[in-house]
């Protein structure tokens, strides 16, 4: 019975990071609903949906997903911080023109780090 005792303090523990790990693991709204601000439905059927994003100087979204299979176009030049659901930080720079393919990301913000707007068209698959 002591021994039984001595665990219950650490099964609860234990119980309450798998909870927080859990909430954690959420997804977010898609783009187009966590920062309508900032993500823009402009096209949309059956089979795709276009946003378009604009991002202004110094601007960081609010948390998002992309839940879909997608590529982003790059309107613009864009350098950006992207903030994973982790706490990991990404610094990268992408030319106007280029064409990225995005994996599905279940949660994600993003900050504009350049001196101009990043605008960009994500063109996902449904």
């Amino acid at each position: 019975m002591a021994i039984l005792s001595t665990f219950t303090p650490l099964s609860i523990a234990l119980a309450a990071i798998s909870i927080s790990t859990a909430a954690l693991a959420q997804p977010a709204p898609p783009s187009f609903q966590g920062d309508p601000e900032v993500y823009k439905v402009i096209y949309e059927d059956q089979n795709f949906r276009i946003i378009e994003s604009t991002r202004g100087v110094g601007v960081r979204d609010k948390p998002h997903g992309h839940p879909l299979p997608s590529v982003v176009y790059n309107l613009t030049d864009c350098q950006s911080r992207q903030y994973a659901a982790d706490g990991k930080t990404t610094d990268n720079a992408v030319k106007a023109g280029v064409v990225t393919p995005l994996p599905i990301i279940a949660s994600h913000a993003a900050e504009n780090t350049a001196s101009t707007d990043c605008r960009q068209l994500f063109i996902e698959r449904k």
